[in-house]
């Protein structure tokens, strides 16, 4: 990359020598000051309104960060800089989230310590973090297995079980034969586990559980109170499932027991020609006597036993399932006798573990019963189709004395009809809280004959986890703690007696689902937080992270923080007022960055050959902060260049010169910029500003005035260079203590103009837009255009021809 030579320019009465562009230097300079200075330090006792804004805090593996952890951060830096800017007392912490699967199998295949991987990996975190000059309040900073942290993640759980909201459960688990470890639905795929792709089995294990269906309903309900991307939303009501039907009884012949299902469609109830049973249903072995083929039902069950619900619930696979032959169930409906399967799409723990199928009117039933020859029995007028199963306000048909009535009328009086009663009923499941592993927090509970299961007192807090030097997985799916004597053999903190540890770990989704809590008050040793630091700062303002996190560990930290609310700890019901997130970074191909293909790219290398600025506009301006982008090292140059310029503007200022134009344009950029990033169109913002320093650059001379206004919203963007600059032209505070600067409107008014859109030179449509926009921008609105999506849809691009302001040209 080729600068300038240095040459004397005379500045007023100031004399510059100018300089090449020494990123290395300056950046170096300027966060060694900030880190002195403490210039990003959050106020507890400030007259300023409070912004907290946060990111997910990353888990440091031993890889280092990835260039897709930078994304999140410098977008929310780029936020909590202009909120101080705006005169708001900013919280914009970090810490790190390092209990878990990740770091004990690295510390099993090189020997060393959990404890020290995980400090060497933070220590790496830490200093690649303060390379790229993040405004962290780096004081702080916590740690989720330090135990003056985990002391009050133990301390929510001990009050979950005051409240009833922790119990023991025996159950079936997914159990990783290569990692002997429990494994969460999520955390299977395609059958294997997720982290080595081993296989698994189903384990019948006893495990602690937390009743978060108990918060079901707010956590659905209150989702209309917060302002997360409506796609956020969709996954977590998804996840919870809330829907109203009904529960009813269906008789087994020659049977004292019944069988109990949930039914979103009462209505169609006349229509069920046959049942299903989950493999796991509890009935089952209790029809073992009656059961003709029982081979065929326990072969089928053992096989359901090794598929993970994800798979089992595909709806793209193909059905598969086994009558339970001897045995028929009876429709309450008209009494009609009819067969009962077992499928593996059905699960026990959804609804009551037993569905009623009603092939006319729902597609996986239909699909069923056209496989195994059932009856199928239209109940509601209209179906057009197979595909059609379901209409709106039809009339009943087939369906004795409700026949003609209204299917949304039919719901209620079919259920009171059979006995049955109007629910409401949810998908989410109770939380499978311990892990059989070492790395993680001990559940703070001890196991007395006497006493049963007693809370460890409050004093007694933390429950250290022994520092030993087998930390190495059981065979016998037991945790490895249970074989420390030392640690497991104590005293009943009730009765004085001989009493034994809990040995299972919490999982580490706990240290995660209540750290921006303690980020309040991180140095507490009295309380998880201050009340009053806690009335203050909460709720977060504004947190950003991957769409992979904003089902279930949002989920979880809603519910442990509403349960806080509900015991008086936090003055809040949601712990987070606004939630978005960003696409992932790609590898060059498109695809994504592993390891094992080494094509994960080092931020090390990408700072220390272009900067840290540079580092920051490239992310931000590669392309749309919402969608996965692809990695192109190549890119970094653009950014790069577009600093240099800004560089060497700052020798051509004069004191005062007069440019209208180029006056307007600052404006506009300073409107643009502004709305940009508070909707998060860092590309676009960044667009703005190339556009006005290719004008700066093209003058003789630029106002020192407009100048300082233009470098105070790049500012947030590129921190070192501008800093610098700053400093250059007299200033002894820094930029970013600056105030946000204000935009005139009339001068910020954008002129319109009328572009033509032309699919192979034919006039197709028209856009209007904005001067100044560039020229990705207008084709991105040219191709948005629906008429012209009609002439393009299914063509081949060969090439797109713009003229300035006036014209589009899309060749097919």
């Amino acid at each position: 990359m080729e600068f300038l030579f240095f040459y004397l320019l005379n500045y007023d009465k100031m004399t510059f020598i100018m300089k090449k562009y020494d990123h290395k230097k300056i950046e170096k300079k300027w966060q060694d000051k900030w880190e002195q200075s403490k210039i990003y330090k959050a106020e507890d006792n400030s007259s300023k309104p409070k912004y907290y804004a946060m990111i997910e805090f990353p888990y440091p593996s031993g890889q280092g960060l990835h260039v897709g952890h930078i994304r999140s951060n410098t977008a929310m830096d780029i936020i909590a800089r202009k909120r101080r800017s705006e005169g708001f007392n900013v919280l914009y912490p970090i810490g790190w989230d390092a209990f878990g699967l990740p770091t004990e199998n690295y510390a099993i295949k090189t020997g060393i310590h959990p404890i020290e991987v995980t400090k060497q990996n933070t220590d790496r975190y830490r200093k690649q973090l303060k390379s790229i000059g993040f405004s962290f309040d780096w004081d702080r900073e916590i740690n989720t297995t330090d135990p003056e942290y985990y002391r009050w993640t133990q301390w929510i759980f001990l009050q979950l079980l005051k409240e009833g909201l922790a119990y023991k459960k025996k159950m079936l688990i997914n159990w990783c034969i290569s990692c002997k470890i429990g494994l969460a639905n999520e955390e299977v795929v395609n059958g294997k586990c997720e982290r080595c792709g081993g296989e698994i089995e189903k384990r019948e294990k006893e495990q602690w559980m937390l009743a978060i269906t108990k918060y079901a309903d707010r956590l659905d309900k209150d989702l209309d109170d917060v302002d997360y991307l409506e796609k956020i939303k969709i996954q977590q009501r998804n996840w919870i499932g809330k829907s109203k039907g009904a529960h009813v009884e269906f008789s087994i012949k020659d049977f004292r027991q019944k069988i109990k299902v949930f039914t979103t469609r009462p209505d169609t109830l006349f229509g069920a020609t046959y049942m299903v049973l989950a493999p796991e249903h509890k009935l089952i072995e209790g029809l073992k006597d009656k059961v003709e083929n029982w081979d065929e039902v326990e072969n089928y069950v053992k096989e359901a036993r090794k598929k993970s619900e994800i798979d089992r619930t595909d709806l793209t696979k193909e059905k598969t399932g086994v009558e339970i032959k001897g045995v028929k169930a009876i429709n309450p409906s008209n009494q009609k006798e009819i067969p009962i399967f077992i499928a593996d799409y059905v699960l026990d723990g959804y609804g009551t573990g037993a569905i009623m199928s009603v092939p006319a009117h729902d597609k996986r039933d239909w699909e069923f019963a056209k496989k195994f020859g059932l009856e199928i029995i239209d109940v509601i007028s209209g179906r057009e189709n197979d595909e059609k199963a379901y209409i709106n306000d039809a009339l009943l048909i087939n369906s004795g004395e409700f026949d003609g009535i209204d299917s949304k009328e039919a719901k209620q009086k079919i259920t009171e009809f059979v006995g049955g009663e109007m629910t409401t009923n949810y998908k989410l499941r109770d939380w499978i809280f311990s892990r059989q592993r070492y790395w993680g927090e001990p559940i703070p509970v001890v196991h007395c004959d006497k006493c049963g299961i007693v809370p460890v007192l409050k004093e007694d807090l933390p429950v250290k986890l022994p520092n030993v030097k087998n930390y190495q997985p059981t065979n016998n799916g037991e945790s490895p703690l249970a074989n420390i004597e030392e640690w497991v053999n104590t005293v009943c903190p009730k009765c004085g007696g001989a009493g034994k540890r809990e040995t299972d770990t919490m999982p580490n989704w706990a240290g995660s689902s209540w750290y921006f809590l303690r980020y309040i008050d991180p140095k507490n040793n009295e309380s998880l937080a201050d009340k009053d630091k806690l009335k203050y700062w909460t709720p977060v303002d504004w947190y950003n992270g991957g769409m992979e996190h904003t089902t279930l560990h949002l989920l979880y930290s809603r519910f442990w923080h509403k349960f806080l609310f509900d015991i008086g700890v936090v003055p809040t019901s949601e712990p987070y007022q606004k939630r978005t997130s960003h696409g992932m970074i790609l590898a060059e191909g498109g695809v994504k960055m592993s390891k094992s293909k080494g094509n994960v790219v080092n931020p090390d290398d990408v700072v220390g050959t272009f900067g840290a600025d540079t580092f920051r506009l490239y992310e931000m301006f590669m392309g749309p902060f919402d969608q996965s982008i692809v990695w192109s090292t190549d890119n970094m140059v653009g950014p790069r260049r577009f600093l240099e310029r800004v560089w060497n503007i700052h020798y051509k200022l004069k004191e005062k010169h007069e440019d209208k134009k180029l006056l307007s344009l600052i404006h506009k950029a300073t409107k643009k910029v502004s709305i940009d990033i508070e909707e998060m169109k860092f590309n676009t913002a960044i667009s703005q500003m190339m556009i006005l320093v290719n004008e700066m650059e093209k003058k003789e001379n630029v106002s020192k005035r407009d100048f300082e206004m233009f470098l105070k919203i790049l500012a947030p963007f590129a921190p070192h260079i501008t800093e610098e600059i700053w400093e250059n032209l007299g200033y002894s505070e820094s930029i970013h203590l600056e105030e946000w600067p204000k935009y005139d409107e009339e001068l910020a008014k954008d002129e319109k103009h009328l572009i033509v859109l032309q699919v192979n030179g034919k006039v197709r449509s028209e856009i209007e837009i904005e001067d100044g926009e560039s020229e990705e921008i207008i084709k991105e609105k040219a191709f948005k255009d629906e008429k012209i999506q009609k002439w393009v849809e299914g063509k081949e691009i060969r090439k797109t021809i713009y003229i300035s302001n006036k014209l589009i040209n899309i060749v097919i």
